[in-house]
């Protein structure tokens, strides 16, 4: 018999094992060939605590958490200002106010799904390494072009190649909407704006001039202005509606995801915000045409404007729900939550 001691180390944990190797003669009934049969059994027994409180010592918990820690501190010299010029932004901007629940939002959509997420065995890829570099690419062009949008954008492109580098593909796809939520934060260009605001202003004031005859008040329109009989009406780009159809489309994505569990249902009530908040909008500027033809033009133009703005959107949001209770009648395929 042959015993022989080893230590090997398996996942950070060191192990002494015992190997026995013990040896047995077979002879064949000719007793011309003799075979051996070797048999091993190993013991492994654990090293004592004070080894194992060396494993697990603060300095090498430092060691091992060091390249995460440099990646964040990269991660906030380079985003520092520009995440908090956004935050500014969703502050002062009424347009904005609704990227306050996207941070908020994403760290639920992580935490529900912790479970899933544990599942997944990590396999880095340097495939992402192209992703990281795209990103890094738009923050130089954000950064040196003056171009807030492309830097923030730049943002969640690194974050998907860094998840992809060092989590792998699969765990990526498993918070490919946490990724998409956060785009919804991101406010879009000026010249997209633009180009979405004017035609809400003068599809709105197309609306309203088509209801405020049917209540009896004479109008006449020359783009976004509405002339009344003792006042004009402008339509102006804070009244395009573009700020309830940006805070009712976010909504909208967050009440789909705990409401339904079909995707082709998700979507339907995401597009179905934009109609809503265009109509909701015709209709404050329609109340704000009788205010001023039947009550008062200076009541109607402070307070009621004001306070239709609040009425109106909790409106949409009756509307929203409207919609759901009317996708719920149709049968739809569950999904695995997103």
């Amino acid at each position: 018999m042959q015993i022989g001691i080893r230590n090997r180390v398996d996942n950070g944990h060191s192990i002494a094992c015992k190997v026995a190797v013990t040896s047995k003669t077979f002879i064949d009934e000719d007793c011309t060939v003799v075979k051996r049969q070797a048999s091993r059994v190993v013991e492994t027994t654990a090293l004592s605590p004070r080894a194992q409180t060396g494993l697990n010592s603060p300095g090498l918990m430092i060691y091992r958490a060091a390249p995460y820690i440099l990646l964040l501190t990269l991660l906030l010299v380079l985003y520092g200002h520009i995440g908090l010029r956004l935050v500014n932004d969703w502050y002062t901007l009424p347009d904005l106010s609704h990227g306050f629940l996207i941070p908020f939002f994403a760290a639920y959509l992580l935490w529900h799904q912790r479970t899933a997420l544990l599942m997944i065995p990590l396999s880095p890829s340097w495939s992402g390494i192209g992703v990281i570099i795209a990103g890094l690419l738009l923050l130089l062009v954000g950064v040196f072009g003056a171009d807030l949008f492309l830097s923030r954008f730049s943002f969640v492109i690194l974050a998907i190649g860094i998840t992809w580098m060092l989590c792998g593909l699969a765990f990526l796809k498993q918070i490919r909407f946490v990724f998409l939520v956060l785009f919804l934060g991101i406010p879009l260009p000026t010249l997209v704006m633009n180009q979405i605001t004017f035609p809400l202003q003068i599809l709105s004031s197309q609306l309203a001039s088509l209801l405020l005859p049917i209540a009896g008040v004479p109008v006449f329109r020359e783009g976004n202005v509405i002339q009344l009989a003792s006042i004009q009406l402008e339509v102006a780009e804070a009244c395009s509606g573009i700020r309830s159809l940006l805070s009712l489309f976010t909504l909208s994505v967050i009440y789909g995801y705990f409401l339904e569990k079909s995707t082709w249902k998700r979507a339907i009530l995401a597009l179905a915000s934009i109609p809503i908040a265009v109509a909701a909008n015709a209709i404050r500027i329609f109340g704000t045409g009788i205010c001023v033809q039947y009550w008062n033009p200076d009541k109607a133009l402070g307070f009621f404007h004001e306070f239709s703005g609040w009425l109106v959107f909790l409106v949409s949001l009756t509307c929203l729900y409207g919609v759901q209770r009317l996708l719920a009648i149709f049968p739809g395929k569950d999904v695995p939550v997103l």
